[in-house]
C-alpha cells in the first residue's frame, strides 16, 4: 500500500510514516517544514493552505505517482495558540479543503485527524461521537476542527468521497519534545521536572485523555486497514485511551519516572482549554476492535526513556 501523510513531519506523523515503512507499505510525505528526526522517507515541503494547481508540488506528483490513501494530519496546533493567533484556525480549514480537493479530483480515500476540542468545555457524562455540537466550540482551534469535519462529510455526501475522521486527544510519546518550536504539555513537563524546574498545571480540576503514541498509530493503521478492505467508510471514531487523568496525576508519573519530586504551580485554566474530557470508546470497539494497551503510567515512563537515549544520541552526533 502506498500512502501520503500531511503533516508528515510531526509526531503523529513520523511515528506513522515509520510503523507504515516497518510494514512494508510506501509512504511520502508532505509538511510545512522539514522532518528533523528522520530521513527515511521523502517529504516534500509545501504550503498545504494555499490551493492546488496542477503545477503544485504535492498536487503534481501525487497525480504522477498515485497513492491508495491519504492521511491528512497537518494543522496548525495548540489551542491557546490559536487562540492568540485565529487566523490559524482558517488555514487549517483551507489546509483541509485543498487536501479533499486532491482527494475528491483523483478519487483517492482521506483519513482526517480531528480532535477532542469538538465536544467544547461541557462536564459530559458522554462523548460519544454525535455528541459534538459546533455550538459547544470553545476556542478557534476547535471550530476550525468542526468545520473540517462537516467539509468532509460534506465531500462524502456529494461526491462519494471516502473518508474517516478520527478524534485524537492529548497524543504523547516519541518525536514530541522539540519544545523550541511548540511546547506540548507532556514533553514540556519531562523537561522541567527533570531540570529542578517548576510546572504550572492550568486548571488544578482539569481531567484529560492522555494517548500514548503507539496507542495512537494501531488505531489509524487499523481504521486504513479497514476502510481500504470496505469494512468501514464515512465514520467519525474517538480514539483515545478512555481513561482521564488530572494534570496533577500526570504530572507525580512524570516525577516517578524521573526519580524527582514536582514543584507545581496552580494557575486557571487558560481561555479556550478544554478543563475535563474522556472519550467514549464504544464506536472504536466495534468498528475497529480497539482496545488501548498503554496506561498513562507506562506511557510516561516509555517517554521518559525515549527521551533520554534521543539526547543521548543526538549528544553524540553533536560530538562527532
Amino acid at each position: 500500500m502506498r500512502l501520503l501523510i500531511t503533516g508528515s513531519s510531526g509526531q503523529i506523523g513520523t511515528n506513522l510514516a515509520l510503523r507504515c515503512l516497518a510494514l512494508g507499505h510506501r509512504v511520502a510525505g508532505a509538511d510545512c517544514r522539514a522532518n528533523e528526526w528522520t530521513d527515511a522517507f521523502e517529504c516534500r515541503l509545501e504550503d498545504l493552505s494555499q490551493p492546488p494547481t496542477d503545477r503544485s508540488g504535492v498536487f503534481s506528483a501525487i497525480k504522477h505517482e498515485r497513492p491508495d490513501v491519504v492521511v491528512h494530519l497537518a494543522a496548525h496546533a495548540k489551542v491557546h495558540a490559536l487562540v492568540s493567533a485565529p487566523r490559524r484556525a482558517m488555514e487549517n480549514i483551507a489546509m483541509t479543503h485543498n487536501v479533499l480537493e486532491w482527494c475528491r479530483t483523483l478519487q483517492i480515500p482521506v483519513v482526517l485527524a480531528s480532535s477532542r476540542e469538538v465536544y467544547g468545555d461541557v462536564y459530559r457524562t458522554t462523548t460519544a461521537e454525535c455528541d459534538a455540537d459546533f455550538t459547544a466550540a470553545a476556542s478557534p482551534y476547535s471550530a476550525g476542527k468542526l468545520a473540517a469535519e462537516a467539509m468532509a462529510a460534506a465531500y462524502g455526501r456529494c461526491y462519494g468521497m471516502v473518508y474517516l475522521v478520527f478524534r485524537l486527544s492529548n497524543v504523547y510519546g516519541r518525536y514530541d519534545n522539540d519544545l523550541d518550536r511548540m511546547k506540548r504539555v507532556v514533553p514540556l513537563f519531562i523537561s522541567r521536572i527533570a531540570n529542578d524546574q517548576p510546572v504550572t498545571v492550568f486548571g488544578a480540576d482539569k481531567v484529560l485523555d492522555f494517548t500514548h503514541v503507539d496507542d495512537c498509530v494501531d488505531g489509524i493503521l487499523t481504521g486504513i486497514e479497514r476502510l481500504m478492505g470496505g469494512h468501514v467508510r464515512n465514520e467519525t471514531i474517538n480514539l483515545a485511551s478512555g481513561t482521564g487523568n488530572s494534570l496533577l496525576t500526570m504530572a507525580s508519573h512524570v516525577g516517578a519516572a524521573l526519580g524527582k519530586q514536582p514543584r507545581v504551580t496552580i494557575a486557571a485554566s487558560r481561555a479556550g482549554e478544554i478543563t475535563r474530557y474522556v472519550a467514549n470508546l464504544d464506536r472504536a470497539r466495534t468498528l475497529l476492535n480497539f482496545s488501548p494497551k498503554v496506561s498513562l503510567s507506562d506511557g510516561i515512563h516509555r517517554a521518559v526513556a525515549w527521551g533520554s537515549e534521543w539526547s543521548s544520541r543526538s549528544g553524540m552526533q553533536a560530538r562527532t
